[in-house]
This record gives C-alpha cells, structure tokens and sequence, in this order.
C-alpha cells in the first residue's frame, strides 16, 4: 500500500501511559491493588454480606472458628461471649473503620492540597509565618491531636471522624505547601513566567504533575493514619462505643477474652493490620510509578 510518508511516525507515551506500565509492571502493587479492590468490595457490600445481624446475640457463646476441631461452618470467624458472630462484624465494622477512613482522607486532601497550594504560591509574610506555624502543629502527633480535638468536641463515631479530619488537613497542607514552593524556585518556573504564562497555567501544566508524588505518598500515609487512629480511638472508648462492630471496638471489647477465646482479638486485629498493609504497599507502588512517569 502506498504512502505518502516515507517516515515512520514513533509513537512517546504520555505520562500517564507510563505510569500504568510502571505500575503493572510492579507485582507486589498489582497484588495489593487486587487486594485494596476486593477490601473496598467487601466495605461496600458489607450490609449484603454478613451471614447473621452484628448485634444480634445467642446462646452460642465463645465457638471457635470454623478450622478449630470444635468450630463449626455456620460461624466461620467464630463467636465472641455474647453469641455474635465475629465475621459479621468484622464486615459491618469495615464501614466505620476503612470506609470511614477513605471519607475523612479525601476530605483532609482536599481541604489541605487547596490552602497547600494557595500558600505556596505565596510569598513574604504570610508564607513564612504559615511555615512555622505549620511546623509547629506537625510536631505534635497525630492521635494526640485527634484527642484534644476531641476533648472539645466531645466522644462519639462523628466526632473523631471530625477530629480526626481536622488533625490531618496540617499533614497535607504543609507537604503540599514545601512541595509547591520548592517548583516555584526552580529554573523551568522562572522561564515559563518570562515567557508570559500565568499562576494558573503554570500551577496545572508545571506544578501539579510534578509534585503528584508527594501528595499520593501522603494521601495513602494519611490513609493508615485515619485508619489506625479511628481503631485507636475506638479502642480507647472516645470513638465507637463497646457494643459498636468497629474494629478497635472489638478489640476493646474482646481484650479480656485474649487468654480464653484468643481468636476474638486476633482477627479483629489482623483485618487491621492487613488493611493498613495493603495500602503502605499500593501508595508505595503509586509513587514509584508516578516517579517513573515523570523522570
């Protein structure tokens, strides 16, 4: 078949294009990626899911899970003292714990990339003094801060959700913010400008695919904080309460029974500590791959 031209034409992937070969390139991400998917799957359908009431007790007390000599099929995770299925509320509880943490998260990323950015676009005064400010509230923890939001705010699930929220938008602001201000100084920013280009166009053409890295690193790290600090909370009785299936609720609940019914705190535990794993490792694929699709 003729042509007119004689040249081959190559084809240069985008950005985009290669962060998704980086990324499915990466076997340990892909299987946390698969893992993360089917964990919001369960989150979503956990009311369609759960073979028996999460509050509703029994005379089955204490049965051991379903690969104990003594368990049975019918209660696969087993019972806890009060008759109630422990699968059922570990998938009711997901809701509160992972799909609350996701909620309170996306918030935190909105509200603190947006006052981040804003910030480091700026400069004199108002820059330096929102610096050591900001300084000075990510050098107290996290779940300390939680607590004293909550201190004022009072106990209760939507109240650490909201505290929670709150103690996150500094982590984003300020990583943002040192992220911004350090693309605005460089040599690229500063042709642009004398080129004619705006804030606007420079901040979504030039700045934002550069600093993509440090908000999806901070957005997943932010993520196992809402997580643990909401199972913590709960934990401690200033979130969920007792009878609640959240998951630090659970442990709270079950920790007397460590020694007697051992599988009532560890399952609880290990859907914490899988959660929070599975998202360390699909955020360290999606940097990494973001770190490819950039260089």
């Amino acid at each position: 078949m003729l042509v007119d031209n004689v040249y081959q034409e190559e084809h240069i992937p985008g950005q985009w294009e290669r962060f998704g070969r980086s990324f499915r390139s990466n076997s340990l991400s892909m299987f946390g990626l698969w893992c993360l998917g089917f964990i919001l799957l369960l989150t979503i359908l956990s009311p369609w899911l759960t073979p028996y009431e999460p509050m509703a007790q029994s005379s089955n007390l204490l049965i051991p899970p379903s690969w104990d000599p003594k368990g049975t099929v019918d209660f696969f995770f087993g019972t806890d003292d009060l008759g109630r299925d422990i699968l059922s509320r570990i998938l009711d509880g997901s809701r509160l714990s992972f799909g609350a943490a996701i909620i309170i998260t996306s918030i935190s990323a909105l509200i603190g990339c947006l006052i981040g950015v804003l910030a480091g676009m700026t400069k004199g005064l108002l820059s330096s003094t929102l610096n050591h400010l900001l300084d000075t509230v990510m050098s107290i923890p996290s779940l300390l801060l939680a607590i004293i939001f909550v201190a004022f705010l009072g106990t209760g699930e939507f109240n650490i959700l909201l505290a929670i929220c709150l103690a996150l938008i500094p982590r984003f602001i300020r990583s943002v913010y040192v992220a911004v201000h350090t693309e605005v100084e460089k040599d690229y920013i500063m042709a642009a400008r004398l080129d004619g280009a705006n804030d606007f166009y420079l901040l979504w053409n030039s700045i934002l695919p550069n600093i993509l890295t440090v908000i999806a690193a901070e957005f997943t790290f932010a993520l196992s904080i809402a997580i643990l600090d909401i199972t913590a909370l709960g934990f401690l009785g200033l979130g969920a309460q007792a009878s609640s299936s959240e998951w630090g609720a659970i442990l709270a609940d079950a920790a007397e029974l460590l020694y007697l019914a051992p599988w009532t705190v560890i399952l609880p535990g290990l859907a914490i500590l899988f959660t929070v794993v599975v998202v360390n490792i699909v955020g360290e694929g999606v940097r990494s791959a973001l770190n490819a699709g950039t260089e």
